[in-house]
Formats: structure tokens, C-alpha cells, sequence
């Protein structure tokens, strides 16, 4: 039998799936899939795993799991190891260097005059690399900066920009609602949130009422829009001309909660149920402020 004749040895269930388990490197941040190998993992293990950057430390918030090939994500790194007490020292090591390194770089931003905020600092498990989160509105010159970090912290250097949502999302606080911000407690990614959300749940458009620590549309304000554009798709429109029972009356404010509209009639001012009024006039077409405008970028 020739070799292209040879039948094709068959693959073993070994090979078909792989031992994925999901771990995460901060609270309410993503969740990224390694492969288990052999070993056992339980939820809430802190796990050694390699990444593009170097050695990390995580927290297991997944059980393991067979996965077939086909899904798999590609380039799958794989859980090292769980933690020892040596591996937490040296994280506790590696906080007391960034609160050493932050306050360096601090003073370094002042005295080179650099236009950007310091943020956040990370060392890499092994300490082979220092990360350091910042935000600035137009482009930096750092090199002079990042000449000083590594001849005074002896490690290799990354200068990250980002964000003012990922700069909440890093230092955190409290919302107007008196809860921890919800992307530094749950949210993993940053949904896009407009104006028209705003509007849509007849908020008051007004910057300082919709806007969150960090200085754009409240996250928020997309978790109940999906149930607000259902109801107000079914009701007539704010503005709009409007036949009731009681006559023609002009719509002045919207309730999709209780299903009502207010409506301004000559005799005065009554709220209808909406399945008792009927749009024959749209409304007329009204303007975003420009405050507002600019929270969405």
C-alpha cells in the first residue's frame, strides 16, 4: 500500500477538546480563557499564567471545562501553576513597588512639564516590566521620562495611554446613585451609550444629570434603553399633534413605565392612557445641546 493510500489514523477525544478555564487579572475586568492542561482548578484559585508580556498572577472565575477544537480561541497560552505563598509575597512586593514607582513618576511629570495625568502603575508578576496607565488630550513626548523610570526603577518600561472611561474603571469611586461605579464593580467592556438614550427615557438633558465621574454619558443609562425604545415605539411622540376622547391636544410628556402621556388640551392640561390618543401631526424636529453633544465622544 502506497503512503497516499494509507488510511488516515483516527483522532482521539484527547485531541478533539481541550481543558479551558477562565481567569481574570482585576476585579470587573475580562475574563480570558487558558488552558488547564491536567491540573485541577477550583473558583477563586490565584494562578501563575503566561502572557504576551510575561508571567501574571489571576484569580480562577470559571470551572474547568471541555472545549472542542473548533472553539477554541487561537494562541492559547496555559495556566502555569497555582499560586504559593511566595507567589502572593511578591505581589505584595509588587503593590509597595508601584506605590514607590507612581509617586517617582509623579515628580518626574512635574519637572519635565509633560501635559498628561499619571493614572495607574503594574509590575508584571516577575518584575520584569513596569505599565504605566496615563490619560492626556493630545500627544506626548516621553521619552526623557521613561529614560529616568528605567534608570531608577531598573525594569523594562511601557507607557500606556488610555481613556477617561478606563480611568474611572482603574481608580473607581461612587456614582450619583451612591453605589460603586459600575464599571469598576461589574462591567467588563464599555457599551456605546448616545444621547438619544437620554432623551429616549425623558431624562432631563442636562450634562451635570447624565454624566459620571468620568465626564461622559453614565453607563448606566443603556441598561433598561432596550425596554424604552419597546414602549415608546407603541406611544405617540413628545410634540406631536394628538386626537383624544376629549379632543386634539399637543403631547408635552411621555410615562412608557405606566403607558400614559400627558397632553395639553385647550381646556388644560390631562393624561391619557396610550391606546386612548392617535398621532396626526409628527413633531418638530429639535436640537441637542452642544454640552451633550460632547459627552458622547
Amino acid at each position: 500500500m502506497s503512503d497516499q493510500e494509507k488510511p488516515t489514523p483516527p483522532v482521539t477525544e484527547e485531541l478533539k477538546e481541550k481543558r479551558l478555564v477562565g481567569v481574570k487579572f482585576r476585579h470587573a475586568g475580562k475574563t480570558y480563557f487558558f488552558e488547564a492542561g491536567r491540573n485541577e482548578y477550583c473558583y477563586g484559585d490565584m494562578v501563575i499564567v503566561e502572557t504576551e508580556s510575561g508571567l501574571s498572577l489571576a484569580r480562577i472565575i470559571t470551572p474547568v471545562c471541555l472545549i472542542p477544537l473548533t472553539q477554541c480561541p487561537k494562541n492559547l497560552r496555559q495556566v502555569l501553576r497555582k499560586a504559593t505563598r511566595g507567589d502572593l509575597e511578591r505581589a505584595e512586593k509588587n503593590r509597595e513597588r508601584e506605590g514607590r514607582a507612581f509617586e517617582f513618576c509623579q515628580s518626574r511629570i512635574h519637572e519635565h512639564k509633560l501635559d498628561m495625568k499619571l493614572v495607574r502603575v503594574e509590575y508584571l508578576h516577575d518584575g520584569s516590566r513596569a505599565i504605566f496607565y496615563y490619560t492626556a488630550a493630545q500627544r506626548v513626548d516621553f521619552r526623557e521620562l521613561v529614560k529616568d523610570l528605567a534608570h531608577d526603577l531598573h525594569t523594562r518600561i511601557e507607557m500606556r495611554q488610555i481613556g477617561v472611561r478606563d480611568e474611572s474603571k482603574l481608580i473607581g469611586g461612587l456614582g450619583s446613585c451612591g453605589r460603586v461605579l459600575c464599571c469598576a464593580s461589574f462591567l467588563t467592556e464599555f457599551a456605546s451609550v448616545s444621547v438619544k438614550m437620554v432623551k429616549d427615557q425623558n431624562l432631563a438633558m442636562n450634562p451635570a444629570k447624565v454624566s459620571g465621574l468620568c465626564g461622559r454619558l453614565m453607563c448606566c443609562l443603556a441598561f433598561e434603553h432596550c425596554i424604552y425604545q419597546e414602549l415608546i415605539g407603541q406611544m405617540p411622540r413628545k410634540g406631536s399633534s394628538v386626537e383624544t376622547p376629549e379632543g386634539k391636544g399637543r403631547v408635552v410628556d411621555l410615562n412608557p413605565l405606566s403607558y400614559s402621556v400627558t397632553v395639553a388640551l385647550e381646556e388644560g392640561i390631562k393624561n391619557f392612557k396610550t391606546d386612548q390618543v392617535k398621532e396626526i401631526t409628527p413633531p418638530p424636529e429639535s436640537d441637542i445641546p452642544d454640552e451633550l453633544k460632547k459627552l458622547e465622544e
